[in-house]
């Protein structure tokens, strides 16, 4: 799990935009922009922040708590805050059978969490290791968290968790199989990509391999290749990498870097990807970052260079490459969007 969990969360780093008040705030020559001003919902609860008191609130209720963990100015809590808790299918769901409450990865608030132990909102998220924002943690009747959501979530994909957790399919089964079992229409039609290469097999491989898996229920595909995927700087660090779309529904024969042989449906669930689309990025023969959320253009690009540049052995994680690298870029004079 913790090979797992380790590239997953330094994906997520790029998520973390340490720019409050991004859009023409300036470091050096360059300048940074592409941040959102948003607010949180008024029906979120009003907490005291005692997730216990919490728990047990939500326990009588037949309800379940979820954790909005959230970033000022960042551009995917925006987009997920507007498209689903504030207007949308999602927001009377999660009204009926939820108790959000929300906190920030900068606060200084007191949160006592569910082991008893008291942080401020800042001291909080680095104890759950939270890197990402918007992150959603959902906690079971027990205070446990039953559902960790790392990144923005399109509607259809976070109803997929929220039926979940309400549903208490958690007791029984893991999201990924959850998943697995739900008769989802299909809404997308794969797309081809000049950089796409047709490859099946991928055994002793050990330059740069990026391996996107879609499907034909994924509803975010399609934006992804218009606003990511085309953009000419994503373009040109593509071309650093044999890069392969997969359909994580197919059981067309394929061998895996090891020389295994499976097919792209079980290589998605042998790695345990809950988001389309995903991309799993490889180097020197081994998994270095995975990309389990919707990242826009500079994010993903940046992503790709991390680990086509060999940047991984000098920056343990893709937020201490971001941080040096932002600061590269800025004293270039060079501008950095984080919007879409």
């Amino acid at each position: 799990m913790a090979r797992v969990l380790r590239p997953l969360l330094a994906a997520l780093a790029a998520l973390m935009l340490t720019v409050a008040g991004a859009a023409g705030a300036q470091t050096g020559a360059g300048k940074l922009k592409g941040g959102v001003p948003y607010t949180l919902p008024g029906w979120f609860k009003p907490s005291f922040l005692d997730f216990r008191q919490d728990v047990a609130e939500a326990r009588k209720q037949n309800r379940h708590v979820m954790v909005f963990v959230h970033l000022d100015d960042c551009p995917y809590c925006a987009r997920m805050l507007q498209e689903s808790f504030v207007s949308g299918e999602n927001r009377d769901f999660i009204q009926r059978h939820f108790d959000v409450v929300a906190v920030n990865v900068r606060g200084s608030l007191e949160v006592r969490w569910i082991d008893g132990v008291s942080y401020t909102e800042r001291g909080l998220t680095t104890h759950l290791k939270v890197i990402g924002t918007p992150t959603l943690l959902f906690l079971g009747e027990d205070g446990g968290i039953a559902l960790r959501l790392n990144g923005y979530r399109d509607p259809a994909a976070l109803r997929a968790a929220l039926e979940y957790v309400q549903s208490r399919s958690y007791h029984s089964q893991p999201f990924t199989a959850y998943r697995a079992t739900r008769n989802d229409p299909a809404v997308y039609t794969f797309r081809d990509h000049p950089q796409f290469a047709a490859a099946t097999s991928f055994k002793g491989y050990r330059k740069p391999l990026a391996v996107l898996f879609e499907d034909r229920q994924c509803t975010e595909c399609a934006r992804f290749h218009e606003k990511t995927l085309r953009h000419p700087d994503v373009v040109a660090e593509m071309k650093q990498y044999l890069f392969v779309r997969l359909d994580a529904g197919s059981k067309q024969p394929i061998v895996d870097l090891a020389g295994n042989a499976t097919t792209p449906a079980q290589w998605a669930k042998a790695l345990n990807l809950t988001y389309r689309p995903a991309v799993v990025l490889f180097n020197d023969g081994r998994e270095i970052l995975r990309v389990d959320t919707h990242l826009y253009h500079f994010h993903f690009k940046e992503a790709l260079r991390y680990v086509s540049g060999g940047h991984y052995q000098r920056h343990e994680t893709l937020s201490r490459y971001n941080a040096a690298r932002r600061t590269e870029l800025l004293k270039q004079g060079i501008e950095i969007d984080y919007g879409e």
